[in-house]
């Protein structure tokens, strides 16, 4: 259709590129459900050559989320396509099939950068050599899956007239989809419009079949604008990511592009299949796994972006709402509870209040959700939606336990020093306890905890903030840590083991309790990551 625009979700593969978002392969398959229910149409699942964990959690996905439900009807049941992410070679794309085959929709995407600077020292490549390279493996991936993009990376700074002739080759070769990334983020909006036009003009062999897709960087905060100049081109696909995480400054923003096409519709007359009452909640979810806290004033998701404390501003929206908004927060899902939930409400009410906000759970997930629930509805008078996405979260969607917070205490205050005592299970079921002192309370606890796990690391980032007003609000917590190395040399790949980033989330009206939860849940990760073989990693991949 000429008036809709698919909107393809590279959140757990470009998105899981920034650093400290790694995700667990069961927050992986959470985010592509949630994926799913938003209404996306492509989900790229991530890039199964880089490590056997990746391939299985892609493979996962693509049964799980790329297939009807057991029992329902397929020809009437909507699935999105599964995509996974393969550079331009026989191995890489063989894994990438291996991955999505499962699905019902399944794709295979590959790349091959195509400007000057990339062919010459990245890759050593001739403009011949690319050429070649190109209609050989996009003619591979097509003989093992009938749907494949391809993507010049580096396409923003590449010659025009080259990068026409590559996506001619491509195309010849069976690609479907034409994707255009800005992988560095260096175009403007008139450039990269007109480089899509160009684009749809110029190639040798383009046709209506063909679909052309932006993918924008947001390293001069051009990214939306970028993609939207591009769509107002002639593209019908926009590849994001949700809060717009992903490699340095980050890819164009789901949640920007989908209300910019909605709240402007006027002017695009464009459609996407996007359940924007979701977005909110699915940006919760991926800043909790990826410990990536969302800035207050970012569009759309931000904790300010409906929020007014100008008097001007406050009389204009009490005489009229649509004086300083220009969407209703009902419209990307910030809202009012529909059902209010308290001590006093019942299994039944809980079950169908997470069910309306996309949580299915057994009846052993229910008896654990309302377990917690009945012990948050204890300690606060009423129970919001945010309330129960933290609960979620805490309570299921952490990745594997190795350590398990059990009891905590803390003195602290201006008579004593602070002290914390934690008890913690281990792996091996036996129970943990340790006193330490600090220079507060959260600094006692850490202590505590270190010199249980006894596993060396930094703590880069440390964020804590309400999740509801009130004085019993739910205190939410995120960290970020990194391995810290004693040794004096190591090989290359424990380097690069060494240098990545783990987050953790925690969520308890005592905030010191949420402080512990967040950073267990961190460690628990680096320690899963140390005790894994080393992943491979690959120099600069697509944007």
């Amino acid at each position: 259709m000429k008036n809709y625009v698919k909107i393809f979700d590279t959140t757990l593969r470009d998105g899981e590129q920034s650093p400290g978002a790694t995700m667990t392969s069961a927050e992986k398959l959470e985010v592509a459900r949630s994926l799913a229910r938003l209404g996306v149409d492509i989900i790229e699942a991530g890039f199964p050559a880089a490590s056997p964990d990746d391939l299985e959690a892609v493979r996962r996905i693509a049964v799980e989320v790329g297939n009807p439900p057991i029992g329902a009807d397929p020809a009437s049941t909507r699935v999105p396509v599964i995509a996974g992410l393969a550079r331009a070679t026989r191995s890489d794309i063989a894994k990438a099939w291996e991955a999505v085959k499962s699905a019902a929709h399944p794709r295979i995407h590959t790349f091959l950068a195509t400007s000057e600077i990339h062919m010459q020292h990245k890759l050593n490549m001739t403009r011949a050599q690319v050429l070649e390279k190109i209609g050989e493996m996009v003619a591979y991936a097509s003989s093992l899956c009938p749907d494949v993009e391809f993507s010049p990376e580096d396409a923003g700074r590449s010659e025009p007239e080259f990068l026409y002739l590559a996506l001619g080759e491509a195309i010849r070769a069976g690609a479907t989809t034409l994707n255009i990334p800005d992988t560095v983020g260096y175009t403007t909006p008139d450039e990269f419009g007109a480089l899509i036009a160009g684009v749809l003009a110029n190639t040798p062999g383009m046709h209506a079949g063909i679909t052309v897709s932006v993918h924008t960087h947001d390293d001069l905060g051009l990214a939306t604008a970028n993609a939207l100049a591009g769509i107002r081109a002639g593209a019908r696909q926009a590849e994001v990511t949700i809060n717009g995480i992903g490699e340095r400054a980050g890819n164009t923003s789901l949640e920007e592009v989908v209300m910019a096409l909605k709240t402007r519709h006027p002017v695009f007359g464009l459609e996407t299949s996007i359940d924007t009452t979701q977005i909110s909640r699915v940006s919760k979810l991926v800043s909790n796994y990826t410990g990536i806290v969302v800035q207050p004033n970012k569009a759309i998701v931000g904790a300010n972006a409906f929020a007014h404390e100008a008097g001007i501003h406050q009389d204009g929206m009490l005489k009229n709402n649509q004086t300083y908004e220009i969407m209703r927060p009902e419209d990307v899902g910030v809202s009012q509870t529909r059902l209010v939930l308290g001590k006093h409400s019942g299994r039944h009410a809980l079950r169908a209040r997470l069910a309306e906000m996309g949580h299915a759970l057994d009846e052993v997930e229910l008896d654990q959700a309302f377990a917690r629930f009945k012990e948050l509805a204890d300690r606060k008078k009423h129970i919001t939606d945010l309330d129960l996405e933290a609960l979620m979260a805490d309570e299921f969607y952490q990745p594997l336990s190795l350590y398990v917070l059990d009891g905590l205490q803390v003195t602290c205050g201006t008579m004593g020093l602070p002290t914390a005592t934690l008890r913690l299970r281990g792996p091996d079921g036996k129970i943990h306890t340790r006193a330490e002192i600090g220079t507060g309370p959260v600094d006692a606890a850490y202590r505590a905890v270190n010199a249980i796990i006894n596993t060396p690391n930094t703590l880069l980032e440390f964020n804590i903030h309400a999740i509801t007003e009130g004085i019993d609000a739910l205190g939410e917590v995120t960290v970020r840590v990194q391995a810290k190395n004693g040794a004096q040399t190591m090989d290359a790949q424990k380097e690069q083991l060494f240098s990545r980033i783990y987050g953790g989330h925690g969520a308890d009206t005592d905030i010191i309790v949420a402080s512990v939860k967040a950073y267990i849940n961190a460690l628990n990760k680096l320690i899963i990551a140390q005790n894994e073989a080393p992943r491979e990693e690959y120099g600069v991949m697509l944007g």
